[in-house]
């Protein structure tokens, strides 16, 4: 293939096998593959910061206390603007020629089904916090468009968006139903496909290591193989592991308080660092099964069991109710979408910060860890389906979820003002939907059961991605490095839940949020070398 200036070869040297600064082999201590010196900066650096933070709790607490709003409401027009960007740029590959370029080729053939490629999609991606937010999120700014003042996910919730009327019960629940699949829907997926659609085409199409580095040959060209591709694979390491113990700590406090709610467990720190190891041991198992036998597995099981629970709200809840706020969630969404949106100009700072800039930079620093999963598995999709599929068919599915679960606290709290899920706890408020239904008990467990098993395939596969960056990217690395990181996943999800006390969620959303930031730079730069990397592609056809 004749080249041009920034073109990439297909055959570009990449010192896979070597430390990239110093040409020395790989050193192995204990069985570990270690890529210098992204591994050691790494995680001598976690360590650190879990050692720190024990060590200094109140300060620890006091910090993490005012890094999330600091950031959320200082950096909020930077947050909502790139991710407006992410999404024009997903449309504009959808449409283009670009469109047309096959990953692995013009005769790669897909290695997984739809149904197994959906499953590991939504597992990796959202699972938790579709448990977690499905009925949390829709509550919180329905009371808020009422006129409610309380106190929820670390923000004022008395917004009232968009000028929207307090008062009128339909308008408050299509703004309810708008604003939480603005925060599900086309904007996070669009995070993730920008990130996995660089690596797969980079490593499948061009012949690069499956690593963050790889997506920015076209600009750095053989720089990537020093500090600049170094810097850049630290800063995924840690927007992956921050980003996955925020969800995994979520996961946590959902699940022993569905316990306790059902069998009386406790919910204090010893509780939480139990249920965090038993989980992180089942993780464990799922790695050493591998990807086939492990996560792709515990997906499509999960799966099953989510669209098993989704059924059964949708019939014997409020189905009328349930199918309004969906189809009027829907549009109203279509309709907000461009005023949610905005970066400048807004009036509604405890919902554009306190909720929006959070979830983006939420997103954002899990974009490593989802995106290179979802490059891991759609080797032989077209970029058009790649798109399509990665960022419309989770909308669709967010509006179904989040309209059933959503829909169903909300005719339950139009009905009784007092419902028990209005007053419920955040990490409740599932189970308190739950409750009136038939059932109440089994749908309970089957709940509780979702959320570990998404804990489970989240750790396994985060930890598959962080050791695949700090091997190089390799994705045969010995299994010990990947249970390394699968036990310090966990042990930073304990740390922040231990330190934060009564805020821990905050704590995790704080360090979320702080190594979003970065990122969300390397994510822009990304668009630039993939529009690159496939205009190149488009070329030589």
């Amino acid at each position: 293939m004749a080249n041009e200036a920034n073109d990439i070869e297909t055959d570009v040297p990449h010192p896979i096998d070597t430390d990239y600064s110093t040409g020395r082999d790989n050193i192995t201590p204990f069985g570990l593959d270690i890529h210098n010196p992204v591994f050691m900066i790494s995680g001598l650096s976690i360590i650190a910061f879990v050692l720190v933070t024990l060590m200094f709790q109140e300060a620890a607490t006091e910090f993490f206390g005012w890094l999330r709003p600091f950031l959320t409401s200082t950096f909020d027009w930077f947050f909502l603007g790139a991710a407006n960007i992410f999404v024009l740029f997903c449309v504009f590959l959808m449409v283009s020629p670009m469109g047309k370029v096959r990953l692995g080729g013009p005769d790669a053939e897909p290695d997984y089904s739809y149904l197994g490629w959906f499953a590991m999609l939504f597992a990796a991606g959202m699972g938790i916090g579709l448990m977690f937010f499905g009925v949390a999120e829709p509550m919180s700014h329905f009371g808020s468009s009422m006129g409610g003042t309380t106190m929820e996910n670390g923000a004022r919730t008395d917004w009232a968006p968009l000028g929207a009327a307090k008062g009128s019960v339909e308008a408050a629940r299509d703004l309810a139903m708008a604003a939480t699949i603005f925060h599900w829907a086309l904007h996070p997926w669009a995070i993730y496909a920008v990130l996995a659609l660089s690596l797969a085409f980079f490593t499948y199409n061009r012949g690069l290591p499956l690593t963050l580095r790889s997506a920015f040959y076209p600009i750095l060209g053989e720089r990537v193989w020093g500090w600049w591709g170094h810097i850049i694979d630290t800063v995924a390491v840690f927007a992956t592991l921050f980003g996955l113990a925020t969800s995994l700590g979520f996961g946590t406090e959902q699940a022993l308080a569905g316990l306790n709610y059902l069998f009386g467990w406790g919910t204090g720190n010893g509780a939480k660092v139990l249920l965090i190891a038993i989980i992180t041991a089942l993780a464990l198992i799922s790695v050493l099964r591998g990807l086939d036998g492990g996560v792709k597995i515990l997906s499509e099981i999960n799966i099953a069991l989510a669209a098993l629970l989704l059924l059964f709200v949708i019939l014997v809840g409020p189905t009328a109710e349930i199918f309004t706020a969906i189809v009027s969630g829907g549009i109203a969404y279509v309709k907000e979408v461009v005023p949610l949106s905005m970066p400048v100009g807004r009036e509604d700072a405890n919902f554009s910060q306190g909720w929006t800039s959070f979830y983006w930079a939420w997103w954002i620093s899990w974009s490593p860890f989802v995106g290179m999963f979802i490059a891991r598995v759609s080797r032989g999709r077209s970029v058009r389906e790649f798109v399509f599929c990665v960022m419309i068919i989770p909308t669709l599915v967010s509006i179904l979820w989040m309209g059933a679960f959503g829909g169903t606290a909300i005719a339950q709290v139009v009905v009784d003002a007092a419902a028990p899920v209005k007053g419920a706890a955040l990490e409740l408020k599932l189970f308190e939907m739950l409750k009136p239904l038939p059932l109440a008990t089994f749908t309970s467990i089957l709940g509780i059961i979702l959320v570990l098993v998404f804990f489970v395939t989240s750790s396994d596969s985060g930890s598959l991605v962080i050791d695949t960056i700090t091997a190089g990217g390799k994705t045969d690395a010995p299994v010990s490095q990947r249970v390394f990181w699968c036990t310090f996943e966990g042990i930073v999800a304990a740390t922040l839940l231990l330190v934060g006390g009564a805020g821990a969620l905050t704590a995790l959303q704080a360090m979320a949020v702080s190594t979003g930031f970065p990122f969300t730079i390397v994510l822009l730069a990304m668009c630039v070398s993939l529009y690159m990397g496939l205009r190149q592609a488009v070329k030589a056809e």
